[in-house]
This record gives C-alpha cells, sequence and structure tokens, in this order.
C-alpha cells in the first residue's frame, strides 16, 4: 500500500511539474536573496499566474545581458564562436535539460553567440512552461 501512495505521488509530481516549479522558485530566492522571502515568492507566483493566461514568457533567471556573459566565459579568446561541447555545458549548467542536439553550427563545431543566446533563450522559455500547469 506505501509503494502505491509513492507511486501516485511521484506522477502526481511529475504531471504538474511541481518538483521543477520549486527547482526554479528556489534558485530564483537564492539568486535574489530578497529582505522578504514569502513576499518575493508571492510576486513570482502572481507573474507565473499572469504569464500561464497570457502565454507571456514566466521568470527566470537570466536575461540577454546574462546570456552575453555566459557567451563571453565560454569563449575568453573572443573567436565569437565556441564549441559544440561548450555550448551543452553551458546550457545545462543553465538548467536546460532538453537541449537541441542540432543547433546551427554543429557540424563545422562552431556555435555562434547568436546560436547560442536563440537555443538559451528556447531552452530557458520550456522550461519556463513548467510553469503553464499551475
Amino acid at each position: 500500500m506505501a509503494a502505491r501512495r509513492e507511486e501516485d505521488a511521484a506522477v502526481y509530481l511529475e504531471k504538474h511539474k511541481l518538483i521543477e516549479l520549486m527547482d526554479n522558485l528556489t534558485s530564483m530566492l537564492f539568486f535574489h536573496r530578497p529582505e522578504k522571502p514569502r513576499e518575493f515568492l508571492i510576486e513570482k507566483l502572481e507573474q507565473l499566474k499572469l504569464s500561464q493566461q497570457s502565454g507571456v514568457i514566466g521568470p527566470n533567471l537570466f536575461d540577454d545581458s546574462n546570456l552575453d556573459v555566459v557567451f563571453r566565459i565560454m569563449d575568453p579568446d573572443n573567436k565569437q564562436y565556441i564549441t559544440f561541447v561548450q555550448y551543452k555545458q553551458a546550457l545545462t549548467m543553465m538548467g536546460i535539460k532538453d537541449i537541441n542536439e542540432c543547433p546551427d553550427g554543429v557540424n563545422e563545431d562552431r556555435i555562434s553567440h547568436e546560436t547560442f543566446k536563440t537555443e538559451a533563450t528556447q531552452g530557458l522559455e520550456r522550461c519556463s512552461a513548467t510553469y503553464v500547469q499551475l
């Protein structure tokens, strides 16, 4: 009977993507370290609800300037491209799990800054889609 309850709980958590939701909220808390964490969480949940209703991208930790910084870290020689391995490492570090395995430039092993930002933005959008099921 206990095994059945655990299985039901796991199915429930997966169906509603609650683990991803809590991971994202916890990451935002640690990143921003707000003076009033409860109010911060309420604000983020309200933003997520608005995102769900309007189709706007939900809140996440990375904006365009953060993506530029991540790319520059991966490209210290300023070659204006990174390797596919670096691309995957950077996206994984940002919490993106379903990475496009065939981005522009993969055949040449040269992922451009623009491709990286596009793929990262789309990956972050997919991550915030976990909130659609609130």
